[in-house]
């Protein structure tokens, strides 16, 4: 089915952009100080978070749904 690859492609794109939006937020970088990593998500970057294992939960799905109904 077509629409699932569409599904999928849109999925994949909004969750390229949701990972580059957390790194950004960082600040530090991808290879920041130590003690920034293990800090409480607060605010928007906890909703960013817990939207990126939502969407990592749909795009799996969706994955599979579109190679059952190859």
């Amino acid at each position: 089915m077509a629409w699932l690859n569409i599904v999928q492609i849109a999925i994949s794109v909004i969750l390229v952009v949701i990972i580059l939006l957390q790194v950004r937020g960082q600040g530090t970088g991808l290879f920041g100080a130590a003690e920034g990593s293990f800090r409480t998500r607060r605010g928007v970057e906890r909703v960013l978070f817990q939207f990126t294992i939502f969407m990592v939960v749909v795009f799996i799905a969706v994955s599979i749904l579109s190679v059952r109904f190859a």
